[in-house]
């Protein structure tokens, strides 16, 4: 049976004339990483740049339970429609976003982290089951959780958001 990509595209196509500039922000979890060696931040920032959005919160936590929730209340208040959350996805002890994040999340998208790990399979083999990145709604903005390496960002980037970026906008308010 052929997929139906004509509705998926008549979705995008409506999306795009709807929401042209997207409001995004970023958070990076870390023990470790500062402003000046976020990688992750600097390429989402540019990317995100290069779109055409607009990038409206930034903030690095620490990978304590406290600090991922606060980010996510002062992510919510910038306006941002998409929260992209890096770091702290792993099963760790130390890995704590999934867990603060899962609890949050009204509506789970549970197809993101399925596919995020096939496709990072290709790149890190069995590990990708380590990861638990997950995507869904919370108080009407999308929170997207990856790992914290740039291979992962890159890939989530890449291969998933960006391809959908309008489509999902318009998903949360229409």
């Amino acid at each position: 049976m052929e997929p139906n990509l004509e509705s998926a595209q008549q979705h995008r196509d409506i999306a795009a004339g709807q929401h042209d500039i997207i409001h995004l922000a970023i958070v990076t979890v870390s023990d470790t990483r500062t402003p000046e060696n976020d990688t992750n931040y600097h390429y989402l920032s540019e990317q995100i740049e290069t779109a055409g959005h607009k990038l409206v919160g930034y903030r690095i936590v620490k990978d304590e339970a406290d600090q991922v929730e606060d980010a996510l209340e002062e992510m919510v208040q910038t306006g941002a429609q998409l929260i992209m959350f890096n770091g702290g996805t792993g099963i760790a002890k130390r890995d704590r976003t999934y867990d603060v994040l899962i609890g949050k999340i009204e509506k789970e998208m549970n197809g993101f982290g399925e596919i995020f790990r096939m496709l990072s399979y290709d790149q890190v083999g069995a590990a990708a089951m380590f990861s638990r990145a997950t995507a869904g709604v919370y108080k009407g903005r999308l929170i997207i959780t990856t790992p914290g390496s740039p291979a992962a960002m890159r890939l989530a980037w890449e291969k998933l958001i960006l391809p959908e970026i309008h489509h999902l906008a318009w998903e949360l308010v229409r």
